[in-house]
């Protein structure tokens, strides 16, 4: 048994029970396949990534052969801000590429019934003091959330500079002239000084590899390209197309718990299969505060994210500015810590990460108990138990997804038993040696978020050495500050790699992309082309992620496989969310970065 401190021996419940069912559930839903599980959606499986419904089809535009200081290769959140940083730098010689037919990446595509940010809008929604405006709610939906990449491309000019449906196919550095060749699918000939690739974390569809996936002789489709023409219906649901349907629904994370209400509603019959439940927590959105609103001071959307990250960590703090369901748990930690302190308790490094502990186990019971008091079905409602530490899994925020489970013609199969489907066969699923009939599978499976690089972007990048830059990662990711690779001039990467991780992505990648402006920008003031990482720049970097991540790597390799561990195979170096990130957090980051700012030598970069 674990030594507890007096004021937790009366906790209503066994910590070591817990830590047993948690190992337990964790071990029941490992497989050996990894990440491998999923097939990489080419060929057969092209129709799930790279058809897009919301465009015309049979767009043409004559080839483009121009030269350019910097293209920027991605037109989400990442790629718009990298180019409105440039610009408040004077870098307006920019050329953004991307796949989709407007602004908005991930939120160019979900499009899904009921997809919803799940992190606060005020934090989450980019450039909201810059552009004087601010969102309806407290968590905007998806429609919001693309009317401002719009927004953003029409008050900064950024629809003017990008190439719309357009795939960038490979990129290739000329030594010679010292400029990267960027080709397309469109015959493009671009010659750019800089690269930023600001594909996006979530650019990908994920595709599990169940078999006779490809035998299925009905209608399916991914939800990141949801086929509105089948299920009627739009973002508010209204799905009357689905009255006489049977319909799968494969995946329970984030995306399921928005869109499986809608379905069920108007399904005539609902079959969703899970593995691993989500933790689901109350979702409470509500409109944006008039006087709120006329309050805020300049600068307050740094602070709000500032203050988000700092919580989220479990760094002490005075105010929570944002107070909602991702922070309620550091409240419990921080109140049990300054109550302990006030009793004159010496608490040392063991007891902190115990009373942690408790807190988490305190606030994943209150997430199961509200099934219960939800859930009619008594098996459905212990399937739909999360057992494992809140963190181990992105929790999830919903009012109604649990509840629509209370429907007669919603069933939930529980696939943790087998790790997942068996098959996929001409008429259906089969789950649990039980054939489901069904006219529609819908694949809530999410984004290729920690599989293979090439796989995730799908173009190469060769290096000055005639290398692959996958090929240079063969062995796991090789960056300075995770922005950049030796052997790769001129080429910077915004995105989850080796550095400041954080819930809330947009705000990471704003700070990566000023970091990155602000590179460019001394190179030009300085009057240099060229700046190549080093080699040893490179292995410093790596070795201070790695001396930092020993107990991050210990409370991942202790939770329910996913992507956030690579499936729990936390062996692969490189691999899974959470695997090489700067483990201090976003902010001490920041920090770090501010620091090499300050000395203006532009350390760890070979420049000419």
């Amino acid at each position: 048994m674990t030594r507890l401190p007096k004021q937790f021996s009366n906790l209503g419940f066994d910590p070591d029970a817990l830590r047993t069912r948690y190992r337990e559930e964790r071990d029941k839903r490992l497989r050996t396949d990894g990440d491998e599980q999923y097939v990489e959606i080419t060929e057969t499986f092209a129709r799930y990534a790279d058809v897009d419904p919301y465009v015309e089809p049979g767009f043409e535009r004559e080839p483009l052969a121009t030269e350019i200081d910097v293209a920027i290769i991605g037109g989400g959140f990442s790629g718009m801000l990298a180019a409105v940083r440039l610009r408040e730098r004077g870098i307006t010689d920019v050329r953004i590429i991307e796949s989709g037919g407007d602004f908005g990446g991930t939120w160019y595509w979900n499009r899904y019934p009921g997809a919803q940010c799940d992190i606060e809008s005020y934090c989450y929604l980019p450039l909201l003091e810059e552009l004087n405006v601010l969102p309806k709610e407290k968590y905007s939906f998806a429609p919001e959330i693309y009317e401002h990449s719009q927004r953003i491309g029409r008050e900064y000019g950024l629809y003017d500079i990008t190439l719309f449906q357009t795939r960038v196919t490979e990129l290739r550095w000329d030594t010679a002239q010292d400029r990267w060749l960027v080709s397309t699918n469109r015959n493009d000939r671009i010659q750019a000084r800089f690269v930023i690739q600001a594909v996006g974390t979530a650019s990908r569809p994920k595709l599990p590899g169940i078999p006779g996936i490809e035998d299925f002789q009905g209608h399916s489709f991914h939800t990141s390209r949801w086929d509105y023409a089948y299920t009627g219906g739009d973002h508010r649901g209204d799905l009357i197309g689905l009255a006489d349907k049977r319909v799968a629904i494969i995946g329970t994370g984030a995306t399921a718990i928005q869109c499986v209400p809608h379905v069920g509603r108007h399904a005539r019959s609902l079959h969703v299969f899970q593995r691993t439940p989500s933790s689901v927590d109350l979702r409470g959105n509500k409109p944006t505060d008039p006087s709120w609103a006329a309050a805020l001071t300049p600068g307050w959307q740094r602070a709000r994210r500032e203050n988000f990250a700092d919580i989220v960590v479990g760094r002490p703090f005075e105010v929570d500015l944002v107070n909602d369901g991702w922070t309620d748990i550091f409240h419990r930690f921080q109140a049990d810590l300054r109550r302990a302190m006030a009793e004159g308790s010496n608490v040392d490094m063991e007891e902190l990460a115990l009373r942690a502990e408790i807190a988490d186990f305190q606030k994943m019971n209150e997430i199961r108990h509200r099934v219960d008091e939800t859930v009619s079905d008594h098996d459905a409602a212990e399937a739909l138990k999360p057992w494992y530490r809140q963190f181990c899994k992105r929790p999830t925020f919903n009012d109604e997804y649990l509840p629509t489970f209370n429907r007669p013609n919603v069933h939930l199969v529980d696939v943790s038993a087998n790790k997942g489907v068996e098959r996929i066969t001409p008429k259906g699923v089969v789950a649990n040696g039980v054939e489901y009939e069904v006219d529609c599978i819908i694949f809530a499976t999410g984004f290729e978020i920690t599989s293979a690089p090439k796989r995730r972007v799908s173009f190469d990048i060769i290096g000055r050495e005639d290398e692959s830059l996958f090929d240079h990662w063969r062995d796991g990711l090789r960056t300075l500050h995770g922005l950049s690779s030796h052997g790769f001039p001129n080429w910077f990467f915004i995105g989850v790699n080796q550095n400041g991780l954080s819930v809330n992505m947009t705000a990471m990648f704003d700070d990566q992309a000023q970091h990155i402006a602000y590179i460019l920008s001394e190179l030009r003031n300085r009057g240099l082309t060229v700046a190549e990482v080093t080699a040893e720049a490179e292995a410093a970097w790596i070795a201070e992620i790695r001396r930092l991540a020993v107990n991050n790597l210990a409370f991942q390799e202790a939770c329910t496989p996913g992507y956030y561990n690579n499936e729990g195979q936390l062996a692969a170096r490189g691999k899974g969310l959470s695997s090489e990130v700067y483990a201090p957090g976003i902010n001490a980051f920041n920090a770090v970065l501010a620091a090499w700012r300050e000395t203006g030598l532009l350390e760890g970069f070979a420049v000419r």
